[in-house]
């Protein structure tokens, strides 16, 4: 059975009116004038409409919408708005056959809801807004490799790790050949490693936490961005995440049009440099509305909100107290309740944190003791530290959440293929 294609749909040009074509897609609609049959065939890069008489228009008219079909035929312009062409088919193939009733309209006209669209997700992805939402992450991953591979040497870290390697509780465990293993978080200590011999690393991968959150904010799994730079203090590489974000949105802008028009989403890439402002501003302005926090308090999901009022797009929230970072982060210099240290805020949702990192391994065991955590857990981490470790900063950013500001969603069930979250396990 042949069933290749001569051209994608969206191959078809003004110049080839008059020549064969062969193409491949799926049925999205079909309707009977008489004796001619217009179907609309959709194919992974647009929608073409076809003409069937005779034996094709006899053939097409029986078989169903979302059933698999080649079409040879003639291209010629169109008499319709909807079609840019037409092709007048010679013979319609069936290669699959969709067995109705199907699960989830792709078309919408049946709406169902995200965990029945999640449920058959394959199906999913011929729904129009769908397909869009994931070619624009396409485009945002290559925005970020682009970037980022002119200074930076990806890497890829373990995602199966030995001990919890940053000390959290909200790790996922499982047997290892009579071991206990851990899924791996983020890629902090490996990264920070890196910087001794690579200077500059960055790392997009999955990543899991076992933190049972259902909010459309959180996953069990998710895609993190990180970097990590020697010799570069945290407001270098704020200003590297600034830049990343504006190119990100820039390029997701120009590239996917037809994409955010699908959604629909108007995009717009943020003006740089983005608003600073530090934690105890933001102190003061969720106090102004009734609350009474003090330094060292950690900003709730509530009280970011308030904040994300008065700062509804993209700022950085700046020098948090130490006692509420990890225990590589550094200290200001003559101020050491002080962290050298950010979060990435949109509005009230974080996008990312990032920081300078201790790089002197008897200060990061104190640190350690301070945290109550084990320093014997990481003998092999403060090894490193002992080899000449460059001074460096780095951050890691949720792609999910950023693709649910660059589509306009506000579930990042939405914008992941198979997500998981505390109930979904499947498909």
């Amino acid at each position: 059975m042949e069933f290749t294609k001569s051209h994608d749909v969206a191959d078809l040009e003004e110049s080839m009116i008059g020549n064969h074509v062969t193409l491949g897609g799926w049925i999205e609609d079909l309707r009977k004038m008489g004796k001619i049959v217009f179907v609309t065939l959709r194919d992974a890069s647009g929608r073409c409409q076809i003409v069937a008489k005779g034996q094709a228009g006899s053939d097409i008219s029986s078989m169903s919408r979302q059933s698999v079909i080649r079409v040879h035929g003639t291209l010629q312009a169109t008499k319709s708005h909807d079609f840019d062409f037409e092709v007048n088919a010679d013979s319609v193939q069936l290669l699959t056959e969709a067995v109705h009733p199907l699960p989830v309209d792709p078309m919408g006209r049946l709406q169902s809801n995200i965990d029945t669209r999640l449920n058959h997700r394959a199906l999913d992805m011929r729904n129009p807004r769908t397909s869009a939402i994931f070619r624009i992450r396409h485009t945002a991953l290559q925005s970020i490799r682009n970037y980022l591979a002119k200074r930076y040497i990806e890497i890829t870290t373990p995602k199966i790790i030995g001990s919890a390697s940053e000390g959290g509780a909200n790790l996922f465990s499982l047997e290892y050949f009579g071991r206990t293993a851990y899924l791996a978080q983020s890629p902090q200590l490996y990264k920070e490693q890196m910087t001794l011999g690579l200077e500059r690393v960055f790392e997009v991968s999955n990543f899991y936490r076992a933190e049972n959150s259902n909010t459309g904010r959180h996953l069990t799994e998710f895609t993190s961005v990180d970097i990590e730079a020697a010799f570069m203090d945290y407001t270098d590489v704020m200003h590297t995440l600034e830049t990343l974000i504006y190119k990100i949105m820039q390029d997701v802008q120009h590239t996917c049009i037809s994409q955010l028009s699908s959604i629909p989403h108007h995009l717009t890439a943020p003006a740089t440099p983005f608003e600073v402002i530090t934690y105890e501003d933001a102190l003061r302005e969720v106090n102004e509305h009734g609350h009474k926090l003090k330094f060292g308090d950690d900003l709730q999901d509530a009280h970011l909100r308030i904040v994300g009022e008065n700062h509804p797009g993209f700022y950085f929230l700046t020098d948090w107290p130490m006692s509420l970072k990890p225990f590589y982060i550094m200290g200001k210099d003559g101020n050491p309740e002080i962290s050298k240290s950010f979060d990435l805020q949109y509005g009230h949702l974080e996008l990312s944190s990032g920081g300078t990192r201790l790089h002197n391994a008897d200060m990061i065991k104190e640190r350690l003791i301070q945290q109550e955590l084990n320093p014997e857990q990481f003998t092999e981490h403060l090894g490193v530290f002992k080899c000449g470790m460059p001074p460096h900063s780095g951050w890691g950013m949720g792609l999910d959440r950023l693709m649910t500001i660059l589509t306009g969603t506000s579930n990042v069930r939405e914008v992941v293929l198979y997500p998981r979250d505390p109930v979904r396990l499947l498909p």
